[in-house]
């Protein structure tokens, strides 16, 4: 059986926004206020989670997002994100944009992701991991469907912006299992339901 694990970067105040500065939200941009140091340290933990992948779930904007940009690039890390199978939560795609050309398997759930991310953690072995994606991840959270989160923390306060966390009502505790710096001003916080692995709620 697989794990659903959502991986996000988040500033100190949880804002998951527009980190790059493309999408035209005002404070747009922080992740490239990180210093050569800390840059450094998040890419070789970028490199460490994806070398313990066995595919990506993605919602539709995210997975062309990455599309777009990821083909053309190389590297151990490049390398090993474009050769993952890609599942997207679409209902208007036909097959997920990101993908590369030793054909890696994956495919788009066009159905209900409260139904089809279950049946996806049955089917496949090993860690399902949601990058940015945040409308997914949110109604991931709200289902009960994460096995793990783990969350980069930028120490940036924007004030403002999308959260992680907004619209989202989590009943369930979470279990802080690991801490971890990364670089000098980066942490690594992973979660887990307090309760085991949580599945939909009835």
């Amino acid at each position: 059986m697989g794990r659903i694990v959502i991986s996000e970067n988040v500033t100190l105040d949880g804002v998951v926004e527009d980190p790059t500065g493309e999408e035209g939200f005002r404070h747009g941009g922080w992740f490239l206020r990180l210093g050569d140091k800390d840059r450094a340290a998040w890419a070789e933990l970028e490199l460490t989670e994806a070398r313990a992948t066995e595919a990506l779930l993605l919602g539709r904007r995210s997975d062309e997002w990455f599309a777009a940009r990821w083909p053309a690039r190389r590297g151990a890390w490049a390398d090993r994100l474009n050769g993952l199978p890609k599942y997207v939560v679409s209902t208007t795609a036909r097959a997920p944009e990101w993908s590369n050309a030793t054909g890696c398997e994956g495919k788009v759930l066009n159905g209900d992701p409260v139904e089809e991310v279950p049946a996806l953690r049955e089917e496949l072995d090993g860690d399902i991991v949601v990058y940015a994606s945040i409308r997914l991840a949110q109604t991931l959270l709200e289902h009960g469907l994460v096995d793990e989160l783990r969350l980069t923390v930028f120490p940036f306060v924007l004030g403002a912006g999308r959260r992680l966390f907004d619209g989202t009502s989590l009943s369930d505790p979470l279990r802080l299992v690991s801490t971890r710096t990364v670089g000098d001003d980066l942490a690594l916080l992973t979660y887990r339901p307090a309760h085991g692995s949580r599945r939909r709620r009835s």
